[in-house]
């Protein structure tokens, strides 16, 4: 029993350690050699000794171990291994990886997380948010936009144009502002604070469309052309990608190019491309001047090349060419930005309107992998972000005001809940935007990360609205000028769907690609296997096989002792990197009993994959609440706010974990190493009341922790302002805080009467029970509450709209 213990301790050390397998090799060779010194090796411990002897022979000896394991396992992965079609691998090939990679190490280094510099706001960045983006937000009137006008007002069209809302990506030199990715997303969060119709204008051609493609793939000559003039306004962008028959499997477009030869322009001969396309769903289509139009392009008359069967390709085209059909409009949930669809019969267009030009024919979905990170990492994100943060302060401030029985609705516990669930999600969804604007401004292109936080934000903004839509009440479900959270609530699914629906990015693409793009040997043997190099497979291989040992002793040692011994973070998040460290290693090692034992046939196991990736996600967010503390100074004052944060995302990584045990190949297996992972069973439960009572506070009161949370939208404390009457209100009942409490003991002692605050203040200061200066705060503090809570009504004909 000793021999087997010291086996076992050597193995677990080394693989706590993560050393290499042949770093072993020391405490390997003289535990091999004392056993027959020292007389052990007799009965049962010749069944430990051999095993241990011949694999510590395979590991040496590369050529035996080759013959013997590596090239029958090549074997085996090549038959099973499912193919890889084009388009799967340039998407593979898009982006890089970052963050996720460390998650999916199972051992992520936290000093690299903690020492990155996070982006930070140039001077005329921090400019244009105070001026031409505050102004811009002062200017709108949404239920003129929704109700009446079903579109912006002219003058917001040509102010966005004059302030080159348009050109935050486009570089100074072409004229545009050259912004970071920070600064984009601060622009986006603030205007969406105040209208989704606005902010879908001006991030669209921010986004995916012309300006990135050009940026990205541009030539010379294209970008000098369009790219002042997209950033001025001169040329209104679109891009149409979805279609009928091709919506989240843009790869299938149906869109048809031939190359061919025609007149064109006068000119005779023209090599050029005849289109066929009927797209929909594309956001400033209706007044576009300028069409970005993927297709999938063919040559059978060969005038390029060998191929036909060209593939996806992308072109610029003038909508006013003949054939193109634009103009119609879709109306997405009462959030009438302009959208619509587009149909082009029998277009004639030069081959040097491709993006690029003739060279680039055929690169096209690997132009169009390489730009949705721009949607799914900035600009949605960012919206959902300024929703959730004027969520959290304008509901708060309702929820102090509002009274039932005598007591601010902010104060019951069944409104605590979901008040505390708006702050955490909202501190979650800005930890996570802000941690992936890092990345991005830092050159990186996390396709995997940019993906899961799309999903992740536009969710989390789902369920923030919804609790927002739930305390208001019917203040929330009354449409009109006053309302501030119905628009939003109508246009939640608009985020939902656009950019790759949620449902395909959680269950196909977040843990699908992130498993082969993230894991530090799986892609590595695909690709050498289908390569047949055997001497970088069996590297790979048997890399893979420590790498599992190494997670499985982390994992069973974690399991025992919570990570309390792990070193890792500050003090001030130490527990929580612990408990990450801890998940990171059981994440690592169930992603390979999953994929080892369902093989190629994993792809269809969508539901397993989903909660794959629920894990990798809170995982992630949950890293991004810890570095967004540390950057903040770890001020005290937030700390429930944040330990909020981290229940939340860790337990839900632990649930999804848990489920996706249930649902793996060979149960009983399954269950050995989830008492591994979990000998005590659930380590971790959601916030306790407590703490969601702590959490919920915090939304009732003027604080530097409330303004930290919501920094970055509009704000306003005007008592006209549908926004600035429910915070003028609340500072109102503040102030009138010592007065009121006065008057109710009044009340309750018969000294005076009366049905509203109103007229119990008129009775306490006639019979000289209050001063003054209290009756008026009391007035001021009733006539705005009453201002506050009031919802709007019509006449038949108002209903109507303006026209």
């Amino acid at each position: 029993m000793f021999w087997f213990l010291l086996l076992f301790l050597i193995i677990g050390t080394l693989g706590y350690l993560r050393l290499p397998l042949q770093k072993g090799n020391i405490p390997i060779i003289a535990w091999l050699v004392l056993v027959p010194i020292l007389g052990s090796l007799s009965g049962w411990m010749w069944l430990l000794w051999l095993p241990a002897l011949l694999v510590f022979t395979l590991i040496n000896l590369p050529q035996l171990r080759q013959k013997l394991i590596s090239k029958p396992a090549m074997a085996l992965i090549t038959k099973n291994l499912p193919p890889v079609s084009k388009t799967e691998q340039e998407a593979l090939d898009s982006g890089d990886v970052w963050w996720d990679a460390e998650i999916f190490s199972g051992k992520p280094n936290w000093n690299r997380l903690y020492g990155l510099a996070s982006s930070s706001l140039t001077a005329e960045e921090q400019a244009f948010l105070d001026g031409p983006t505050e102004q811009l937000c002062h200017m709108i009137d949404d239920w003129q936009i929704s109700h009446e006008l079903l579109d912006l007002p002219q003058e917001l069209w040509d102010f966005i144009k004059q302030e080159r809302f348009w050109g935050m990506i486009i570089p100074e030199e072409y004229g545009g502002l050259g912004f970071s990715a920070l600064a984009h997303s601060e622009v986006i969060m603030k205007i969406s604070s105040r209208s989704t119709s606005v902010a879908v204008t001006v991030m669209v051609p921010n986004s995916l469309g012309p300006g990135q493609l050009l940026l990205e793939y541009g030539s010379k000559e294209e970008k000098a052309h369009f790219l002042p003039r997209l950033a001025t306004g001169k040329e209104i962008p679109c891009f149409a990608l979805t279609g009928p028959e091709a919506g989240s499997d843009a790869s299938s477009i149906p869109d048809m190019g031939i190359v061919c030869r025609a007149e064109f322009e006068g000119k005779a001969d023209v090599l050029g491309i005849r289109l066929n396309w009927e797209k929909r769903y594309i956001t400033l289509a209706p007044i576009a001047t300028i069409l970005g139009l993927a297709f999938h392009l063919f040559d059978p008359e060969h005038l390029l090349g060998d191929e036909e069967d060209i593939g996806v390709t992308v072109a610029l085209i003038p909508t006013d060419t003949t054939g193109i059909q634009i103009g119609r409009r879709h109306f997405p949930l009462n959030s009438p930005f302009q959208n619509g669809p587009t149909i082009g019969e029998d277009v004639f267009i030069p081959m040097d309107w491709i993006v690029g030009g003739q060279e680039q024919v055929g690169h096209g979905w690997q132009m169009l992998v390489e730009c949705l990170g721009e949607g799914r990492g900035i600009s949605l994100p960012a919206l959902s972000t300024g929703a959730a943060k004027m969520a959290s302060r304008v509901t708060g401030a309702y929820s102090r005001v509002r009274k039932q029985f005598g007591m601010p609705i902010g104060k019951f516990e069944g409104v605590e809940e979901p008040l505390a669930r708006i702050l955490g999600n909202t501190y979650i969804m800005d930890a996570g935007r802000k941690l992936t604007l890092t990345a991005l401004d830092q050159g990186h292109r996390p396709a995997v990360i940019t993906a899961l936080l799309k999903y992740q934000l536009t969710e989390r903004m789902r369920r923030v609205v919804n609790d927002a839509m739930d305390i208001q009440g019917g203040s929330g479900i009354c449409l009109g000028p006053s309302n501030y959270m119905g628009r939003g609530y109508q246009a939640l699914p608009v985020a939902i769907t656009v950019e790759g629906a949620n449902i395909l990015t959680r269950t196909l693409i977040v843990f699908g690609q992130g498993a082969i793009r993230c894991h530090p040997y799986l892609l590595t043997e695909m690709e050498t296997a289908q390569a047949k190099d055997i001497n970088k497979f069996d590297q790979a291989l048997f890399g893979h096989i420590g790498f599992i040992i190494s997670n499985l002793t982390r994992s069973i040692w974690f399991g025992l002792t919570n990570g309390i011994f792990e070193a890792c973070g500050t003090p001030a998040t130490r527990c929580y990197c612990r408990h990450l460290t801890r998940l990171c290693a059981n994440f690592a090692l169930i992603t390979d009993y999953a994929l080892l034992t369902l093989g190629g046939g994993f792809k269809r196991k969508e539901r397993l994959s989903g909660r794959l990736a629920d894990i990798l996600s809170n995982l992630y967010l949950c890293s991004a609440v810890l570095k967004n503390y540390e950057e903040q100074g770890v001020p005290k004052a937030d700390r429930a706010l944040v330990d909020y944060a981290a229940k939340l995302t860790i337990h839900r990584a632990q649930q999804a974990m848990l489920a996706a045990f249930h649902n793996l190949p060979f149960p009983w297996l399954a269950a050995i190493l989830r008492f591994f992972m979990f000998p005590f069973g659930k380590p971790y439960s959601p916030p306790h009341d407590e703490l969601i009572h702590e959490v919920a506070k915090l939304a009732l009161e003027p604080s530097a922790t409330r303004d930290r949370l919501t920094e970055g939208i509009y704000r306003s404390e005007d008592p006209e302002h549908e926004i600035g009457r429910i915070e003028y209100a609340m500072l109102q009942t503040i102030r009138a805080a010592d007065a009121e409490k006065k008057l109710h003991g009044l009340k309750k002692t018969g000294d005076i009467k009366g049905l509203t605050q109103e007229l119990l203040t008129e009775d306490a200061l006639a019979k000289g029970l209050v001063t003054d200066t209290e009756a008026q705060l009391l007035l001021n503090s009733w006539q705005a509450m009453r201002n506050a809570v009031q919802v709007d009504s019509f006449t038949p004909e108002e209903l109507l709209g303006s026209k």
